[in-house]
């Protein structure tokens, strides 16, 4: 194996160009490529008493491991625990077959606050890669060890970091025939999950917001189905569609002013509308007798993907929003559902069926084929990371939902285990604005 890191990131940026109140969840990875890169991540010396409360070097050990691409140094094989850079060894990390070392010192400072001073050095090229003071709240630890891991990251790689991003999911409890539905948001890798809205009743489809400001949702806590738009930061929640009938399947325009909905109507015959949220002005996209549902917005806003049995089974169109008629976009298998569009417009996730199973599958919209990515028996609800390079989804365990990623090459595959309940319909966060 070479050990020049040159070559191993080589790689690495060609996989992906090709793309709380409860610590709930845990993260294990499944599957990672085979050159994930050697990493050692020092654990960072405090300057305080004590010890704080966020094992900082940890945090960015774990989420480089998450992303199933670097492989980071267990502390126990560590000769020395350099912290600052005047003691780094770099003939002595060679030896140790480690690509990058990371070093760093938390620092508290005044009115509760700490500085996170952090080094990288590339162990064969014997270079200092990156150093950054990071002033941070006594509050935002982890947050701060999230941005340090995105930064690394996209240092290394030359794309984004998701580490600072987050997730949103729906949990079932079921007892004495009773049910709780719960939608939930944590950081990425499933820590500071907290509750945003409860219901004895259906919780579905939540949708980010372009800015990752608010979420919409659909729930049926009255007995009917109706859309909410809630705000993260105050809790303040609307209701944007209460329609008499079926209002479902919310997804926002890229421009954060519309939402394409599903409306049943009271004859319950399902067709895709968008909603203008300033003004409520609501203009219907699809007249079909078949089932048109599940729509999602292409990057530049001029079209919309959707979910249809106008073929006699599922499967994906697109139409714009000119009101031209839909043109069908999936052809391969019969069944073919729940599209979602990466970010940058090229590429197509979806539950595919084979045989009796329902995976993930990805198709490549310029030059069409599809490919399965999961092996699953019940994979459903992929969700795209803001850059690209993963796909989070439901599936089952054990009788039990749970959630998995798998990168948009499906070379790597992590499942993420909660702890109760039944998780479903994950979503990630865009990056916050």
């Amino acid at each position: 194996m070479s050990h020049t890191i040159t070559a191993r990131l080589a790689g690495l940026v060609l996989l992906l160009a090709a793309v709380a109140s409860h610590a709930e969840l845990r993260i294990e990875i499944t599957r990672g490529v085979s050159e994930a890169v050697p990493i050692t991540i020092v654990p960072f010396a405090y300057e305080g008493d004590g010890a704080p409360a966020i094992d900082v070097a940890g945090v960015i050990e774990a989420d480089l491991a998450f992303s199933g691409r670097f492989e980071p140094m267990e502390r126990r094989d560590m000769v020395s625990r350099p912290t600052r850079p005047e003691e780094v060894r770099l003939e002595d990390w060679r030896l140790l077959d480690t690509d990058i070392v990371v070093i760093g010192r938390v620092k508290p400072g005044a009115a509760g606050r700490y500085e996170i001073e952090f080094h990288v050095f590339d162990v064969f090229r014997g270079q200092s890669l990156m150093a950054y003071n990071l002033p941070v709240s006594a509050d935002n630890l982890r947050g701060a060890a999230h941005r340090i891991a995105d930064m690394i990251f996209e240092k290394l790689t030359g794309v984004p970091g998701i580490f600072s991003t987050r997730i949103a999911y729906v949990t079932v409890d079921r007892a004495d025939e009773k049910s709780l539905y719960r939608l939930w948001l944590s950081d990425a890798d499933g820590a500071r999950a907290g509750v945003i809205a409860e219901s004895a009743r259906p919780i579905m489809s939540p949708t980010w917001s372009p800015d990752g400001r608010r979420i919409a949702y659909v729930s049926f806590e009255t007995g009917v189905s109706r859309i909410f738009v809630q705000e993260l930061a105050t809790g303040r929640r609307v209701a944007v569609s209460s329609a008499p009938g079926i209002n479902g399947a919310p997804a926002w325009s890229p421009d954060g002013t519309r939402l394409a909905l599903v409306l049943g109507g009271v004859d319950g015959n399902l067709d895709i509308h968008v909603l203008t949220l300033s003004g409520r002005k609501l203009d219907r996209l699809t007249r079909h007798p078949a089932i048109d549902t599940e729509p999602a917005w292409s990057p530049d806003g001029r079209s919309l993907y959707f979910t249809s049995d106008r073929a006699g089974g599922p499967q994906v169109y697109r139409v714009t929003l000119d009101g031209s008629s839909p043109r069908r976009v999936t052809f391969e298998g019969n069944y073919n559902a729940r599209p979602r569009v990466s970010p940058d417009g090229e590429q197509l996730a979806m539950v595919h069926r084979v045989r009796d199973n329902y995976r993930i599958a990805i198709m490549d919209l310029r030059r069409g084929g599809l490919r399965v990515l999961t092996d699953g028996e019940q994979d459903e609800s992929p969700s795209f990371a803001p850059n690209g390079s993963m796909i989070i989804f439901a599936t089952r365990e054990g009788g039990r939902g749970v959630l998995a990623a798998v990168s948009s090459d499906g070379r790597v595959r992590q499942r993420i285990a909660g702890t109760e309940g039944d998780v479903r319909e994950p979503v990630w966060s865009p990056y916050a604005r």
